[in-house]
């Protein structure tokens, strides 16, 4: 019979995986972005990441456990989504748009996924564990808003290029 602590350990290495392959996506989507704010935003993510990766290895320290990486299958789906999401926007005005929603997706899955690991940590009694997910949790938060904000403007300027005077109906 499985414990809590035994699907917490299982869900970290879930995320261990999820982020490591953020560090390896996140550079084709800056070298597609087209807007300096996008790329800037994407590189200080990436190096975000880097430390999300270091924090989940302290974290799983504090459980006594070694670092394992177990495929993450929602973010692989996530990511080739968003690859395809890329691809066939590539040239196109709807490309930074087309990175910030692909982008989101991906927030959005870190968000869900650190509240629960955040809240089995504290049931747990680890409140180490609970604060360093808690500030991966912040960044991921952080990092949605930012993307929101960008969006905006955006979606709106890949409106206008598709069809000038449309935006303004």
């Amino acid at each position: 019979m499985s414990t809590l602590k035994d699907l917490f350990l299982e869900e970290l290495e879930d995320m261990y995986d999820a982020e490591h392959r953020i560090t390896k996506a996140l550079p084709k989507l800056i070298q597609a972005a087209t807007c300096n704010e996008l790329k800037a935003a994407l590189e200080k993510h990436l190096r975000e990441t880097e430390g999300q990766i270091e924090k989940l290895e302290r974290v799983f320290q504090t459980f006594g456990a070694e670092p394992e990486r177990t495929k993450c299958p929602a973010m692989v789906g996530l990511l080739d989504e968003g690859d395809d999401i890329v691809s066939n926007n590539k040239n196109s005005p709807t490309i930074n748009a087309a990175i910030i929603s692909a982008a989101q997706k991906v927030e959005h899955y870190e968000i869900a996924s650190y509240g629960t690991l955040q809240a089995w940590a504290k049931i747990l009694g680890n409140e180490e564990a609970a604060n360093l997910i808690n500030e991966i949790e912040d960044q991921e938060k952080a990092a949605d808003e930012t993307l929101t904000d960008l969006a905006q403007e955006k979606n709106e300027e890949a409106l206008e290029e598709a069809a000038p005077g449309a935006a303004k109906r």
